[in-house]
């Protein structure tokens, strides 16, 4: 008899109202909302744009992250992110993507717990994904094990990552451990792919055992062969037409 594979979730990242309307015609779960994300790899979106958003229908989980860069901050930006986490669930956000390091290099519980009390204060079903920040600490040398039960300790519901590689098709590996390493050490944390993720890739990153998959599903723009500037509807379309096909 043939295992049944349950399909992982879609998760789009969009800057706009729009892109959440492509997301949800493409029937994807949820969008990852934020700014200017190919001059920084995402940043926090204004208050407009979350309300915006928001009234979409489709659950919107907003980056907040208050500037490019590394993923230790000062006290100051700690309430920063505090703040904005308030903000964006006070708006309408179902949750916060954010991402803390320690001195160590490893996921910050102490500031991960209080901003995902914070949000729960605000929106007690709201949802935290730690970003891929996490790979940062992979390829620094920090124990995955360790790394996926800290952030089960400080509530975090799922992790974003490309298995401590520069994209998923190099990560693969890491990716299928974190799934195995998850279920002794993290069994409420969601693990779900992103970076670099193609059409291709789908069947390998659905066998590998993820619970969703990450895309901006922008293509390649063919003048300049640098990444296209919003999403392909048809390639959007085609990454969720292979994930039900799992199902």
């Amino acid at each position: 008899m043939a295992t049944l594979i349950e399909a992982p979730q879609l998760e789009l990242a969009v800057e706009n109202a729009d892109g959440v309307r492509l997301a949800a015609s493409v029937g994807a779960a949820r969008v990852e909302l934020c700014a200017a994300l190919a001059e920084t790899d995402g940043i926090t979106p204004s208050i407009g744009t979350v309300e915006q958003a928001c009234r979409v229908g489709l659950p919107v989980h907003v980056l907040v992250r208050p500037r490019p860069g590394n993923f230790t901050y000062t006290p100051v930006e700690l309430e920063v992110l505090e703040r904005d986490v308030e903000a964006v669930l006070e708006a309408g956000a179902a949750g916060v993507v954010v991402g803390i390091l320690a001195a160590d290099g490893g996921p910050d519980v102490p500031a991960l717990q209080h901003l995902a009390e914070a949000a729960r204060r605000r929106h007690p079903a709201a949802e935290v994904t730690f970003h891929r920040a996490f790979d940062t600490a992979l390829a620094s040398g920090v124990d995955p094990a360790d790394a996926l039960a800290r952030l089960e300790r400080a509530g975090v519901t799922r992790v974003l990552t490309s298995g401590g590689s520069p994209d998923c098709t190099a990560g693969l590996p890491m990716l299928a451990r974190l799934v195995e390493l998850g279920r002794d050490h993290a069994p409420s944390v969601q693990i779900m792919a992103g970076g670099g993720v193609r059409l291709e890739l789908m069947p390998a990153l659905i066998r590998s055992g993820v619970h969703a998959v990450h895309t901006s599903a922008r293509g390649l723009d063919p003048a300049t062969g640098a990444r296209a500037g919003s999403a392909d509807p048809w390639l959007a379309a085609g990454m969720a037409a292979a994930l039900r096909k799992a199902a």
